[in-house]
């Protein structure tokens, strides 16, 4: 099964843009008021304010594209951000038979994908995905393919 969230990322970049165009204009607002017009009192800081609290929620939640290949007899996970020097994109491909368990963890607006692959060296480790940008289907649909896979390994092993 593939699972892609690409075909969004000119969408996620008009959002980036349009947050960042609304920072600048709350700053030149917000600096037209304080030494020219003096129209608004204290609030004015709410005109830097919230547009900067957007544009943090945005990035805090993590990489924007997120794509899925369970074809084969590997699964292959990427996640990168929209602004490529922003965060470093994750890319793991392992064998479907390494994969011990999965966890879809969500707080708040935020969805963490954490998934335990065997290793020789110690044990297991956990790698982590961002997939706040996922839709509800999407995820389900995630769900399933891992599910499927979890299964067979702990069938194959007894």
């Amino acid at each position: 099964m593939r699972l892609s969230n690409r075909n969004k990322a000119s969408v996620y970049n008009f959002i980036n843009t349009l947050l960042i165009m609304v920072v600048v204009f709350g700053i030149v607002g917000f600096l037209a008021n304080e030494y020219r017009f003096k129209a608004v009192g204290k609030e004015s800081y709410l005109m830097i304010i919230i547009p900067v609290l957007l544009l943090i929620v945005f990035h805090l939640n993590g990489r924007q594209i997120f794509e899925y290949d369970s074809d084969g007899e590997a699964l292959n996970f990427k996640n990168r951000n929209i602004i490529p020097f922003l965060n470093k994109p994750l890319h793991d491909e392992f064998p479907k038979y390494k994969l011990i368990k999965y966890d879809v963890v969500t707080i708040f607006f935020m969805k963490r994908l954490y998934v335990t692959v065997s290793s020789k060296t110690n044990g297991s480790t956990m790698l982590k995905y961002q997939i706040s940008y996922l839709t509800r289907k999407e995820v389900n649909d995630l769900k399933l393919s891992l599910n499927k896979v979890v299964k067979a390994n702990k069938e194959k092993k007894r």
